[in-house]
């Protein structure tokens, strides 16, 4: 063997052994296409920022989100087939209703939220209402108010649970129906964050948002007690007195939700068209210096370490995930 070969060959081996460490982010091994990925209206701000740091890191994937509300975004996939990588929801349960185990095998429960009723400097009423006052103030003619579609969002099912939760919370017996009864159903609008836009153009005074939205778009906002809120799950046997019945999992049926701690949900799809990226982004995501980090920065409580019910659940993640977890019901 020549001199000059034998060296060359001695230092391939070297740079293996030095740099062998690097070599999973490759070319060959980078994520690379499109992601495709279905997510909750109120995650449309953290999920921005998230995008641009993940695209950065990987700049060959380009990620394309779909924001809807939950329910909506879970059908797209069951019902119409689009093609979809990764589902986050609002509301973790619409995964365990609508998804598994048909369309996904595992939910990892990645963060909170709470229920408030925002308004602006516009609205009517807006210098006197109150943490004790503001059914006082919807019930007002005159006053515009609504929510989201309880059958495509869950901040909409939610908004009725919070005015269900009130009237037993207050003992005002008919505070629901009376409250409802002032709400025309135009103002009922497919998801919640097409209500901000309503709000800021004056063209309606209040609307039940989640408290991350709020904070993200500037509103003014009324904080509930934890009792009605939906914040705490240390009051999730009081939270199930409310129920509100909503489309089912097939066309024509219908499926009761009762009430519980707003706790939001992430899955890869079964036959995600690039579950490599879809990993990679979820890898980053459930990461407490990642994207958990954000949500936190946004106002949005994240659980750290995030969390899944079982340990067969667990062990069905891939293995980079599963140290991003814990088990807990």
């Amino acid at each position: 063997m020549k001199k000059s070969t034998l060296i060359k060959q001695l230092s391939v081996i070297l740079m293996i052994t030095l740099f062998g460490t690097v070599l999973p982010l490759s070319v060959s091994a980078e994520p690379q296409g499109e992601l495709i990925m279905f997510h909750a209206g109120s995650l449309s701000v953290p999920f921005k920022t998230m995008e641009q740091v993940f695209e950065a890191r990987y700049p060959k994937v380009d990620l394309l989100r779909e924001a809807s509300g939950s329910s909506n975004a879970a059908r797209k996939i069951s019902e119409i087939n689009k093609p979809c990588d990764i589902m986050a929801s609002a509301d973790y349960q619409v995964i365990d209703k609508l998804l598994i185990p048909g369309f996904a095998d595992w939910n990892i429960r990645f963060a909170t939220n709470q229920l408030v009723l925002c308004y602006t400097d516009k609205s009517e009423y807006a210098n006197e209402i109150s943490a004790e006052n503001w059914y006082e103030i919807l019930e007002k003619k005159g006053v515009v108010w609504g929510h989201s579609d309880p059958n495509l969002d869950p901040c909409g099912y939610r908004s009725l649970m919070v005015l269900q939760l009130a009237e037993k919370h207050y003992k005002k017996t008919g505070l629901y129906d009376k409250l409802i009864a002032n709400r025309p159903k135009e103002n009922v609008r497919p998801k919640s964050v097409e209500l901000i836009s309503l709000l800021q153009t004056g063209n309606m005074d209040y609307a039940w948002e989640y408290l991350s939205v709020a904070v993200q778009h500037n509103l003014n906002y009324v904080v509930l007690p934890d009792e009605i809120n939906l914040a705490n799950y240390n009051f999730d046997d009081f939270y199930s007195q409310a129920v509100v019945q909503v489309t089912g999992k097939e066309p024509g049926t219908f499926m009761d939700i009762k009430g519980k701690s707003c706790t939001y949900g992430i899955t890869l799809v079964k036959d995600a068209p690039n579950p490599e990226a879809a990993i990679a982004f979820l890898e980053y995501m459930l990461d407490p210096e990642g994207g958990l980090k954000v949500l936190k920065e946004m106002g949005q409580p994240p659980f750290i370490p995030c969390r899944i019910p079982s340990a067969d659940m667990k062990n069905a993640l891939p293995g980079s995930l599963q140290k991003l977890v814990e088990v807990k019901k």
